[in-house]
């Protein structure tokens, strides 16, 4: 049937022996899909041209009878093959025109009824021949023979990126000698790579097996003059191809050019130009190798020599220049609780070829890291540092010893300062809150007292002849509680008697409440 439906229904009738759910939008096979109801006899089930990524390892669950399942045109990645465990019937499966991109070698170990596979149209690159001799189809009695009633199984394989290299070399192997139970619907399988074998046919290959890589090189010990310019080389041999890589201390400031050359089908050229060398490229470089088979690497030792330097056979760092004069002032130019920037200023002979050396560590260790610098670049910057710790940076010329004058002493911040503003604010919080609780305490007296003063007053009252009634009306609304004022008011009415001083003693009590 043809829908827009994003999910299955969950009331699919356990009864139904075919569904077909094709341009849909659905793009998910969740746990039990079809047999949310109970038992289900489904034996077909056709799933093409929807938009499905995921299949769960159980949305199939519940389908004993099923023999068929179609859903070519999806968009598939990967198939969770043990999701076969509840089809122990199916005999046609059809993935094709998906996006497939590896088949596990037990891929076909729950699928012991299936004749027709259609994994066309894919991204697979490379498949172990075990795949397919290692499934219960292939499956021989003793001594050779085929087991009665086994039925051959069609595959369908062509249209998918090989990559034709040893790696896939027991799959070709395969493909060109295959026979029962297994039949090719399109024996003419192709290489899309590499670019070598790019088009080429399965049966037209001679594929080799695969060799870890094997380094090797005419320069191992290399001795020049400053300002010379220098390619090293190794030869690596390998299949499949490797990748190569050179490797020296000082990679990430001075990143030389490195190029390679293919000779033959497994053997590369490598080189690493270096253009007018410095005592600082003075070391060992490393040529390595890696492919999936393993990895190999050899060395080549570079020596630098000046007019004023001897023979070394040790990387540059151990070499000392006693004739560069400089001029070098350290600071502080930003420091945090963790972490600080130390600059300096500098006057040489040649700004454009002058290395600097940083010895940093804290101030009562002997032992201080070394970073080295270069030209150009005037600070540097260290974090993860222990918060009240006092330590010493010194910048110095490249391989000389650092002055008393090109170091700065410092401490790092305390890294309580944040602890102890929090507290500061809580103790704040705490203070304003004790404050509001005595003002409202306060004004609840204060209300208490108004009303028994009310009462005494309201009583005087009934005392009263009927002739002065107007002018206890008056006094009635100057009595009440939002006509006190903060001091000096002289009573809440103006009665004559004994309670006349009472009350005025009363309400005098009861404004300084409401002052404060």
């Amino acid at each position: 049937m043809k829908t827009a439906w994003s999910s299955l229904p969950h009331n699919i009738p356990g009864d139904y022996l075919k569904i077909r759910i094709e341009n849909s939008n659905l793009t998910k096979l969740h746990q039990r899909a079809f047999t949310t109801n109970g038992a289900c006899a489904l034996e077909s089930l056709w799933l093409n041209f929807n938009k499905i990524t995921v299949m769960n390892v159980k949305s199939l669950e519940g389908l004993h009878n099923l023999t068929e399942l179609r859903m070519q045109g999806n968009e598939l990645r990967s198939i969770p093959w043990t999701v076969f465990l509840y089809t122990p019937r199916l005999k046609i499966l059809d993935l094709k025109h998906n996006r497939l991109e590896a088949l596990p070698e037990n891929s076909l170990h729950h699928l012991p009824a299936l004749t027709y596979l259609d994994l066309s149209f894919n991204q697979l690159t490379v498949v172990s021949n075990d795949v397919f001799l290692s499934s219960p189809h292939s499956h021989t009695q003793a001594g050779g023979r085929r087991k009665e009633g086994g039925a051959d199984v069609v595959l369908a394989l062509h249209d998918n990126h090989w990559l034709c290299d040893c790696t896939l070399k027991g799959f070709v192997d395969f493909v060109t000698s295959i026979n029962q139970p297994f039949i090719l619907m399109n024996p003419y399988l192709t290489c899309s790579g590499p670019s070598a074998k790019a088009g080429k046919f399965f049966h037209e290959l001679e594929l080799k097996t695969c060799l870890k890589p094997e380094v090797a090189t005419t320069q191992v010990n290399i001795t020049l003059p400053l300002g010379a310019n220098i390619t090293l080389r190794c030869l690596v041999k390998a299949r499949p191809d490797p990748m190569v890589e050179w490797n020296y201390s000082l990679k990430t400031i001075r990143q030389f050019t490195e190029s390679q050359l293919q000779v033959s089908d497994d053997t590369i050229n490598s080189a690493l130009m270096i253009p007018s060398i410095h005592l600082a490229d003075q070391g060992l470089y490393t040529c390595t190798a890696s492919n999936v088979i393993g990895t190999s690497f050899v060395g080549i030792q570079l020596n630098v020599l000046s007019s004023n330097t001897s023979f070394s056979m040790f990387p540059a760092v151990t070499v000392a220049s006693t004739r560069v004069n400089a001029s070098i002032s350290t600071r502080i130019a930003k420091q945090t609780v963790d972490g600080v920037t130390v600059a300096w200023n500098a006057v040489t002979e040649n700004p454009a070829e002058t290395w600097f050396a940083v010895h940093f560590g804290r101030y009562d260790s002997q032992e201080k890291e070394l970073h080295y610098v270069g030209p150009g670049i005037n600070s540097y910057s260290v974090t993860a540092l222990l918060p009240a710790t006092k330590y010493e940076v010194c910048v110095s010329l490249q391989n000389r010893p650092a002055r008393q004058k090109q170091c700065v002493v410092f401490v790092t911040r305390s890294g309580l300062n944040e602890a102890e503003k929090r507290w500061r604010l809580i103790h704040i919080i705490v203070i304003v809150c004790v404050m509001v609780l005595a003002a409202a305490t306060g004004m609840c007296i204060c209300v208490t007292d108004f009303r028994a003063g009310y009462r005494d007053h309201r009583a005087g009252f009934g005392e009263r002849s009927r002739t002065e009634d107007k002018g206890l009306k008056q006094s009635d609304r100057q009595g009440t509680f939002d006509s006190l004022q903060p001091a000096g008011d002289g009573g809440l009415c103006r009665d004559s008697g004994d309670d006349e001083e009472t009350r005025s003693e009363h309400a005098i009590q009861t404004s300084v409440s409401v002052q404060l």
